[in-house]
């Protein structure tokens, strides 16, 4: 069923389409009915329908105002607008809008029938087509390359979890399993480094010119492309290495299926041929940076970056060569230690991450201990480093460091008691766990105040005829998305809703205690129009002013 809001000025028309109608077996559910285009929008926003059948002249707002207003808050919302002969240029005017259909008055029931049937029928499509999961699967296979594509690079731009790798690889239909990984980087040469071929080229016997040349275009994607293409070539004799480009430059991720291979010596030898064939069949130059060997694809980040240290070498021995950074450089044991990515994926799982996060993370960060070969010493360097992170964190929200680390004998004290990684694991997850929910707590008292500030302003101003969200943000320094959510989580209503309880409850009051007329009434609780004042209050509480005033004296 589609939820249906139906608005009209006039209540034997609206009690005419509820009765002649047999909604349900169009597929509609009536939520509500309006009499004026204000009370209209109050019942889009609260029930959010599918579709809204609307009269084009009502009060306080009219159809047009109200189907404009629905474009803009619900843009998937259906509209169908009745109207009559004398309103149909403005009817014509609202079509352009984005309306979906009108209804010309008089007519009958089965007219508007058949409309409807049309909208919902529009309304089945559109859902189909959301949910056609053939169209979804055959978008998502063409779109395949370009995922594993950006997949790769991610791979190289940041270190990912190996749990998020192994989905991804799944996900992706990628197989990326090996023993041991190189990342190389080909960058193409630029102009004054291929120099030293020219001469070389124009002596080629007449075969060259069958050779594609791109040394003399300035279209640089076409010729990383044209590498790319020669690198891809080449790699496929070993179908598990993976060519792809990234940051303009073409990236080889060797991969060892072979426990005794020398990925090493295979990577080398692969690239030096890639950069000989693009020297003799494109009549380009590349320099090769090649990265470090590592065990585990979480570090391809790392090799990444070797690879590119190695191609900063191209200043002082030249290019078009490969260059390794274990030739270049003395490699020297780092100790471990928690990288940027990963203090700041802590203090995020710490302040808005889930439990599981936050367990995961933790799982990482001492399966990386458990494979590095760091000493006792670098062992307590590395859990320091975390806890220095854990306490910035508690000192961000200022938690006392005794209510958080417990028993009183100081949590640098605790680090001698662990005799095993495991240990100090749970020691910081519980640590962890603790403070999260410090974070939450504090959270929901900052909620609370802000809460409470903003009843405490809607008191105080509520007789401001243009008071409004915007302002109450203003005052309370905050922006209104983020109040709104806030607000209506706090109190499960709309601040709307909150303000025109206030504004009744105070008009109540006056009507009780003093003799001032309706309209002064209306002015002192924020309402410029007494008409509609009149329209709200008898909404709420089932009498006009007038009549409520003199029930309540009489009693």
């Amino acid at each position: 069923m589609y939820k249906l809001i139906l608005a009209d000025d006039e209540e034997d028309v609206r009690e005419g389409l509820l009765c002649l109608i047999d909604w349900g077996s169009l597929g509609y559910r009536i939520m509500e009915t309006a009499e004026n285009g204000r009370e209209a929008a109050e019942l889009v926003e609260k029930h959010v329908p599918d579709v809204v059948v609307t009269d084009i002249q009502m009060p306080f707002m009219n159809g047009l105002q109200l189907a404009e207003w629905i474009r803009e808050k619900y843009p998937a919302t259906k509209i169908i607008i009745l109207t009559g002969y004398e309103e149909f240029e403005y009817a014509q005017k609202a079509i352009r809008l984005g309306i979906d259909e009108y209804v010309l008055k008089p007519f009958s029931a089965g007219e508007l029938a058949d409309i409807l049937r049309k909208v919902k029928n529009q309304i089945d499509e559109e859902m189909a087509a959301k949910e056609n999961i053939q169209l979804l699967t055959e978008h998502y296979r063409k779109n395949l390359p370009i995922l594993q594509s950006l997949f790769l690079s991610s791979l190289v731009s940041r270190r990912l979890p190996e749990a998020e790798i192994c989905e991804k690889c799944e996900h992706y239909n990628l197989d990326l399993s090996g023993s041991g990984y190189i990342v190389s980087v080909i960058r193409i040469d630029t102009a004054p480094a291929r120099r030293a071929v020219s001469q070389q080229a124009s002596e080629e016997d007449d075969s060259s010119s069958r050779s594609l040349s791109l040394k003399d275009t300035n279209d640089k994607q076409l010729q990383l492309f044209a590498v790319l293409n020669i690198a891809d070539e080449i790699v496929q004799r070993n179908p598990f290495d993976k060519a792809f480009i990234h940051h303009d430059e073409v990236v080889l991720l060797s991969i060892n299926r072979n426990g005794e291979e020398n990925i090493a010596d295979r990577t080398l030898h692969l690239v030096e041929e890639i950069r000989f064939s693009v020297e003799r069949f494109l009549k380009l130059t590349v320099t090769v940076g090649a990265g470090s060997a590592i065990w585990h694809l979480s570090e391809a980040v790392t090799s990444y970056e070797d690879a590119q240290k190695a191609l900063d070498y191209r200043v002082i021995l030249g290019g078009n060569k490969v260059i390794w950074i274990e030739d270049v450089e003395t490699r020297q044991y780092v100790p471990l230690s928690i990288d940027d990515v990963r203090e700041k994926e802590l203090i995020r799982c710490l302040k808005v991450g889930s439990d599981q996060e936050l367990e995961n993370l933790l799982e990482e960060l001492f399966s990386s201990l458990a494979r590095s070969s760091a000493s006792y010493q670098d062992f307590q360097v590395y859990l320091l480093e975390i806890l220095t992170t854990v306490i910035k964190v508690a000192k961000d929200i200022q938690v006392d460091l005794d209510k958080l680390f417990g028993d009183g004998t100081g949590f640098l004290g605790q680090f001698a008691k662990f005799s095993h990684a495991d240990e100090a694991k749970s020691w910081f997850l519980e640590v962890c766990l603790k403070l999260k929910n410090f974070i939450a707590s504090d959270r929901q008292s900052s909620y609370n105040k802000l809460v409470d500030e903003a009843k405490e302003y809607i008191m105080a101003n509520y007789g401001d005829n243009e008071i409004s969200i915007t302002k109450i943000c203003q005052h309370l320094h905050i922006s209104s998305g983020y109040f709104s959510n806030i607000f209506k989580k706090e109190t499960k209503m709309t601040f709307v809703n909150y303000l025109m309880g206030v504004r009744m409850d105070a008009a109540q009051e006056l009507l009780t205690t003093t003799d001032l007329k309706a309209f002064e009434i209306a002015e002192r609780v924020g309402f410029a129009d007494p008409n509609y004042f009149s329209f709200c209050f008898r909404k709420k509480f089932g009498v006009s002013p007038k009549e409520y005033r003199s029930g309540a004296r009489s009693s």
